[in-house]
């Protein structure tokens, strides 16, 4: 039989980890790949990343395979979808490595499912959490979330929705800001023809950061579709990101993260995630750095919109660009060729024609 499942296994890792593996994959078709010699074509195909790291967040075999696959060109993932469980034997270095596995294979054309990512830490205290509502031991709360990520990764297949609303977030809209200046010009590849595109301008002093609120207040808010601070946020934000199936978030490189007004939208989500199921939610983003770092932007993306929130994201989620001056961002060679890409993308993605 076909293999329904290819698992991506680096490295000499301990029996327990590959025992675990070979587990929770025994009920399906796989081929478990742990040479860069022996991996196949990974086009059309579902990925599961099963990584052991060491205690300084090394494995030198999946560097190794991320570079094989990585040499093989820009569409050596194309139609393949992926997930990661991964494993330190510190409490250290499991989300940063899986950000970058996924952030390095997106750019290849891997797509990734709402939450796709199961991390161990050392002694599994980071599944503590999860053991306070389940009240069962941490490695059946590890397992039973393994085998859930396998079985949806089987199971996943790209959205597709009719008369689909896409939402543009942003903090920055002076003419000057190269950010908008990319955007306007990836927008000028976008059929406007009917009315799908939102717009929301997250503007200073209308935004108030996450208060952390137990998680019985927060559940009480969210119910009310409310939240402890109120204002533009519950009345315009969450509303549209609810109505919302996709997503651009605009985001100027503010010391490689994201600015803080569009980071506490993002923190403030919460609320509404306590209610609503991201999985049928995509989102892509539009990053412009002044000198370097764009990546640890969409790394940051990444993190807390696809593997904290669940939100699914589409292959070649993200355009980046250097640019400084302001107006600097059109003197890129190839930019308008990006951006037509970049918006060609968005379009495939969502069904606009």
């Amino acid at each position: 039989m076909k293999s329904s499942l290819i698992v991506l296994l680096p490295g000499k890792v301990s029996s327990k980890f590959e025992e675990f593996i070979r587990e929770i994959v025994k009920d399906y078709p796989i081929q478990i790949v742990t040479s860069i010699k022996d991996i196949p074509s990974l086009q059309n195909k579902k990925i599961l990343w099963a990584v052991e790291l060491n205690e300084y967040g090394f494995n030198l075999a999946m560097e190794e395979m991320l570079q094989t696959i990585c040499q093989r060109g820009r569409k050596s993932l194309k139609n393949t979808q992926g997930a990661i469980i991964i494993q330190s034997p510190v409490e250290l270095w499991t989300k940063c490595s899986a950000y970058r596995i996924i952030f390095q294979t997106n750019q290849l054309g891997c797509r990734y499912m709402g939450h796709s990512v199961v991390e161990a830490t050392r002694d599994l205290v980071n599944f503590m959490t999860w053991q306070k509502q389940l009240k069962t031991p941490l490695t059946e709360i590890y397992q039973k979330n393994s085998r859930n990520l396998v079985s949806r990764l089987v199971k996943s297949n790209k959205i597709i929705i009719k008369k689909p609303y896409i939402l543009v977030l942003y903090s920055n809209p002076r003419k000057t800001s190269n950010t908008m200046m990319l955007w306007q010009m990836v927008k000028e590849y976008i059929p406007s023809n009917r009315e799908y595109l939102m717009k929301k301008h997250v503007e200073n002093g209308t935004i108030v950061d996450c208060r952390g609120c137990l998680y019985k207040t927060c559940k009480h808010y969210s119910e009310r579709k409310s939240c402890f601070y109120g204002g533009i946020v519950v009345q315009e934000i969450l509303p549209a990101i609810e109505k919302a199936d996709y997503l651009i978030w605009l985001c100027p490189n503010y010391n490689d993260a994201v600015s803080a007004k569009l980071m506490a939208v993002i923190n403030r989500l919460t609320v509404l995630y306590k209610r609503v199921n991201f999985y049928k939610k995509a989102f892509f983003s539009i990053i412009v750095s002044g000198n370097s770092g764009s990546e640890n932007v969409a790394m940051q993306l990444i993190g807390a919109l696809n593997v904290n929130k669940g939100f699914q994201l589409p292959p070649y989620f993200s355009l980046m660009a250097i640019a400084n001056d302001p107006g600097t961002v059109k003197k890129i060679p190839d930019i308008q060729e990006k951006a037509r890409s970049f918006a060609q993308n968005v379009c495939e993605e969502t069904g606009i024609k």
